[in-house]
């Protein structure tokens, strides 16, 4: 047997390494990426005036389905790639157009073969059969309020188990400006979202109509992570990403399967009320407007938009303890920005950092996962809103981050979403669109 299990092996690996060495071989148009970063053309920009003296975060601040928890069960045999693949060779392919603004993506995983798609006015549409379909998933537009570039409906995830339960979260801002998190129920025909079924988890109060965060993400842990942005304005004024006494500028987690409302994990920081506010996992944070887990590793990785000189990724391996401060406001990315730290407190730094010439407001992607394109297996794409550039971001072989830019779209990036299988998608703010990268 253990011969037998060794010949399988060693055959996997062959078929792998061939299907590697074929597709760097395979003919194509061979684009080099540009050695600069600055656009060769005049850059995109929003549709909406970015804010006056603050990095415009995407000018909706757009999330994606929970698949953190999904096992890879298909993708046992690939290793994640220590070196980046020949970008020429791939390309984002049109899946549908005529959204509104999308801001999320989501696979239900049921079986449907659906994909579920965010648009920030407050609709959630289809894209069935390579189609976008005319009849919503859910219509939230009568408490939805997007009169902002950086309000509306931001995030969804759903349930681990969506395909028997039928439970999904959503983050929007109402007619108010505030923040929303609340749970919905499937129709009884299986097809919709039930708008009359909505359970309001968490209610916080926004001062200023930027930085809203609002992605949601299932951890590993089967916990919900909630990203909230400062509270806008510009630089942070009233200094409430350090201040644990309020919800803004954090990352939140909370329990909320099999819960009336949510519960609160016993090792959060504050989960016992003292100091700060229980449902806090992290502080520090700009506006987190895109986060992932590696659903293989459970590592973490946060997009933190910038102020107006940097933009930061933030990488926190599984089973880190919680409590991390990432910096803002007294710094932005690793550069000090406002005020002095106390001496006894440990800022957690980022990984990786750009400035504006690459870019004013980065979108967090995933990590790839997929089965279909093994050369980016473990290779986590980010991009840019501004000016549609996307990277790759990878460990070598001797544990060192590298970062390179792949892709130089006419997009204004708003997404990115991976559905059931692993693979990736991008959605253009701008021209309503979804993308899906594919193989030429």
């Amino acid at each position: 047997m253990k011969v037998r299990s060794l010949l399988v092996l060693r055959l996997s690996l062959a078929v792998t390494l061939f299907s590697l060495i074929a597709a760097a071989c395979s003919p194509g148009p061979q684009i080099t990426p540009p050695a600069t970063l600055m656009p060769t053309s005049p850059p995109l920009q929003p549709s909406i005036p970015p804010e006056a003296a603050s990095s415009p975060a995407p000018e909706e601040a757009p999330a994606v389905e929970d698949t953190a928890v999904l096992s890879p069960t298909a993708t046992a045999a690939l290793v994640s790639v220590t070196a980046f693949p020949p970008a020429a060779a791939f390309d984002w392919k049109l899946i549908a157009g005529g959204l509104r603004r999308p801001t999320d993506l989501a696979d239900p995983n049921d079986g449907s073969g659906r994909l579920l798609v965010l648009e920030q006015p407050g609709l959630i549409r289809v894209i069935a059969d390579g189609q976008l379909q005319e009849r919503a998933f859910l219509d939230l537009t009568d408490r939805v309020g997007a009169n902002s570039s950086e309000q509306g409906l931001l995030g969804i995830a759903l349930d681990p188990d969506y395909a028997e339960n039928g439970i999904f979260y959503l983050n929007y801002t109402d007619k108010n400006g505030n923040t929303v998190v609340s749970r919905f129920q499937r129709a009884a025909d299986g097809q919709r979202g039930d708008p009359q079924s909505e359970q309001v988890l968490l209610y916080v109060e926004q001062p200023y109509a930027n930085h809203n965060g609002g992605d949601l993400e299932f951890g590993p842990d089967g916990f919900l992570y909630i990203g909230l942005g400062d509270g806008g304005s510009a630089g942070d004024p009233q200094r409430r990403a350090q201040n644990n006494q309020t919800l803004l500028g954090k990352m939140l987690r909370v329990d909320v399967r099999g819960q009336a409302a949510y519960a609160i994990p016993a090792d959060n920081p504050f989960a016992t009320g003292s100091n700060g506010r229980q449902e806090i996992w992290a502080n520090g944070l700009r506006n987190p407007w895109r986060y992932t887990f590696d659903r293989l590793t459970g590592d973490l990785y946060i997009a933190d938009v910038g102020q107006n000189k940097y933009e930061e990724i933030n990488f926190v391996p599984a089973g880190s303890p919680p409590g991390l401060n990432f910096g803002w406001h007294y710094r932005e990315a690793t550069h000090p920005f406002a005020d002095t730290p106390p001496a006894s407190l440990q800022l957690y730094d980022p990984v990786h950092e750009y400035g504006r010439n690459d870019g004013c407001s980065v979108t967090g992607g995933y990590v790839y996962r997929g089965n279909q394109l093994p050369e980016f297996y473990g290779v986590y794409l980010f991009g840019d809103y501004c000016n549609g550039f996307v990277w790759g971001m990878l460990r070598d072989s001797g544990g060192n981050w590298l970062v390179e830019r792949l892709f130089q779209l006419g997009a204004n990036i708003s997404s990115f979403g991976e559905d059931a299988q692993g693979e990736l998608y991008l959605l253009d703010h701008r021209s309503g669109s979804v993308y899906q990268l594919v193989r030429r």
